[in-house]
């Protein structure tokens, strides 16, 4: 994809609960980056004034900036906060006649628990499923069937799909209907037949068919995942239609992407009709900037970990390669659409700190006070303690350097706010409690990142620690410590790495056609599978304006022993059109991962392997960020050293002096030890006495622990 004439930057902002994130970059010029508060529910408010702080940044205006700028990328939390905020459509959902149950039944009895903390879990008797999106008064069975072959058994019957559309329409009053008749990923064309029906009968109404946007086997996941997409589909479109009002009144006139839940890029016109594509877009880009940093320093096995101002998430990649949810869920609720693995928990700077009524114990989170009112100290209305009011209690923020000083904190509103609601109830002064809170977050933190290593038969030692989020620096020392990682990496672009990995993505589309065959099949069937999709992609990625040589396809195939349920995907490395050695290296890979995913020993051929699902990624290859390297200088920290201050350090049980830093007077080579506290204009980093911090070649930050690697 070509810049357009005399325009050379590429923009990329994130939409946190809390924070607005922007990056910007030029080939051969460094990165900026920009921060400001989120502007709920007017998000494209608090874009632009993020767009605006990098511009500042760069001596530059807000229209000069977007004058000079040919690409904007763009990642919001605006579908997981339809989804868990039940703020979407009133759906109606037409289904094959005689399964109009299956949204309701689920997955059986994982219903009932499916998506609940382990706390809940414990008590199976007193759980209940999720309330549906679409409850069963809206939910109509259609005189309609396509057998696994894809030949039409029965036909649909236009006036008995018009009535039913009229009485959810009129009766019901819906605004949107999901489709999803069973085996429609093999032939789509009744459900095709209902959408220009519903075209002519109600062409208001949002109208989502699951053979477009989730052509899958699984008949739950595929109908839930329709009906997800239904529910938040108005919403995504009015959305990002504002988004591209917004920017058409500046002088930005290039294209805008957004990023999806599986770590590409699609048009925003694209984006707007898969909405279920855009949930944990966040996360995901996440990912992708810190597998783009593992790269550059040479670090393939990284533990991935993201604090903003609502969630603490965290993802594991091995060996440069990025591990994708086996069974996405939003909230309660599955869904069929590729995602990034990423494991989250209620813990991130807006975090409410609470005593509970009834046992009397703290908690820190699930609820946020996210950036308006935001914590107590932010001083904009919030009366409920954070996390973010905790590190200022302990001494870890400078109250005149949050977001650059453009925002002057407020700690003795912060103090009285938590001995008011936290300190007094649990009988304890206001900094123990603090402490005891800090403390509390980082093994809940600790706890979460041991699931998806320990648990899974990884060890966290053999691991980098990479710590992103504007709030991750002023843990990260404690729990990266607990868990004995090798070293810990803060970024430069710490505090805004989604939007750094929003330009490390690529734009992406994806393709999938369902048969079944035998393993020993004839690799030139395979090949007759892949030639439409390929054909297809490429003239895609064509018309974006991608040459032959942007064009990327990826082949991967689900795999299984024969009878079992679950497949894993597992891509084709060898040549493609695929020959007889391809194959054999594609089932080699399928064991090899088989074993890692369910233990040494568990592969077995002998069982024949079957071939259920072939994916095409096809990928058009964006130009990426140039991170350059600076020539390392003298060790000595002194000239960046703005004084000392008592701050929590963990060996000594207390409040005790430390070294405060400025990251902007700090210089490559440089080496400092903890306890200290470097601030930055966009975020804090914490080293905990015994640990050593170098700034390497690239301005990051650079942990060793004490007795590490």
């Amino acid at each position: 994809m070509e810049e357009a004439a005399g325009r050379k930057y590429v923009i990329a902002t994130d939409v946190g609960g809390t924070c607005t994130d922007t990056v910007v970059f030029a080939a051969g010029e460094p990165i900026r980056i920009g921060k400001a508060l989120s502007t709920p529910p007017d998000f494209a408010t608090g874009i632009l004034d993020s767009i605006r702080s990098a511009a500042q940044s760069m001596g530059e205006t807000l229209d000069s900036l977007l004058a000079d700028t040919y690409l904007f990328i763009h990642g919001s939390t605006v579908v997981d906060n339809c989804i868990l905020t039940r703020d979407g459509a009133k759906v109606g959902l037409l289904t094959t006649k005689g399964f109009e149950d299956t949204i309701l039944v689920t997955r059986g009895a994982y219903g009932r628990w499916g998506g609940l903390t382990e706390d809940k879990i414990k008590h199976i008797a007193k759980t209940e499923r999720a309330a549906p999106l679409v409850p069963a008064e809206r939910i109509i069975g259609i005189s309609e069937r396509t057998d696994a072959e894809g030949q039409i058994l029965k036909e649909l019957d236009p006036q008995e799909v018009e009535k039913a559309i009229r009485h959810l329409v009129e009766e019901e009053g819906v605004d949107a209907i999901a489709v999803a008749f069973l085996w429609s990923f093999i032939n789509e064309t009744n459900e095709r037949m209902v959408k220009d029906i519903a075209a002519k009968v109600a062409p208001n109404v949002y109208c989502t068919l699951s053979s477009s946007i989730a052509p899958l086997p699984g008949e739950y996941e595929r109908t839930s995942t329709s009906v997800i997409n239904a529910y938040a589909g108005r919403i995504t479109q009015s959305y990002l239609a504002d988004l591209e009002q917004k920017l058409a009144q500046t002088a930005y006139r290039g294209q805008i992407m957004v990023m999806q839940g599986y770590g590409g890029l699609l048009p925003a016109n694209e984006a707007a009709d898969r909405s279920v594509g855009m949930l944990e877009c966040g996360p995901a880009a996440g990912v992708i900037g810190s597998r783009s940093l593992g790269e550059l320093l040479k670090q393939p096995d990284v533990i991935a970990t993201d604090m903003g101002g609502t969630t603490f998430k965290v993802s594991v990649i091995q060996n440069g390669e990025i591990e994708f949810a086996r069974e996405p869920m939003v909230d309660r609720y599955h869904y069929a659409a590729p995602k990034i693995e990423v494991v989250s928990i209620g813990a991130g700077g807006g975090s409410i700190v609470s005593i509970d009524e009834a046992t009397g114990e703290p908690h820190v989170g699930p609820r946020s006070a996210g950036s308006r009112p935001g914590p107590v100290c932010y001083g904009l209305g919030g009366t409920e303690p954070t996390l973010t009011d905790v590190f200022m209690l302990i001494g870890y923020m400078d109250p005149s350097t949050f977001l650059g000083g453009s925002i002057q904190l407020n700690p003795d509103a912060a103090r009285k706010a938590f001995d008011e609601k936290v300190a007094k109830p649990l009988n304890m002064s206001v900094e123990e409690a603090a402490i005891g809170i800090y403390r509390l977050a980082s093994a809940q933190i600790t706890d979460l990142i041991r699931e998806i290593t320990v648990e899974r038969g990884l060890d966290p030692r053999d691991y980098v620690l990479h710590s992103f989020g504007g709030s991750c620096g002023m843990l990260s020392a404690m729990f990266g410590a607990e868990l004995g990682v090798k070293k810990i990496v803060i970024p430069y672009t710490a505090s805004v790495n989604c939007a750094f990995g929003l330009v490390s993505a690529d734009i992406v589309h994806q393709y999938a056609t369902t048969r079944t065959l035998r393993a020993d099949t004839d690799p030139e069937e395979i090949n007759r599978i892949y030639e439409p999709m390929v054909a297809e992609a490429r003239e895609q990625l064509k018309q974006e304006g991608f040459k032959e040589d942007e064009i990327s396809l990826e082949w991967a195939v689900d795999l299984r022993y024969a009878r079992q349920v679950h497949e894993l995907t597992t891509t084709v490395r060898g040549a493609t059109p695929m020959d007889q050695q391809a194959l054999e290296q594609l089932l080699s890979d399928f064991e090899a991962l088989y074993e890692r995913k369910y233990g040494k020993g568990s592969a077995y051929r002998e069982a024949g392997i079957e071939m259920k699902l072939f994916r095409l990624t096809a990928r058009g290859v964006l130009k990426k960020p140039e991170v350059p390297a600076v020539e390392m200088g003298g060790e000595d920290a002194s000239g960046a050293l703005m004084g000392r201050r008592d701050i929590f350090v963990e060996a000594q049980g207390k409040l005790a002096p430390a070294d405060i830093y400025n990251f902007d007077k700090l210089t490559p080579g440089n080496r400092l030890s903890g306890p200290a506290v470097i601030h930055t204009p966009i975020t804090t980093i914490v080293l905990q006495q015994g640990q050593k911090a170098m700034m390497d070649e690239y301005r990051n930050i650079v942990v060793e622990l004490e007795g590490g690697a």
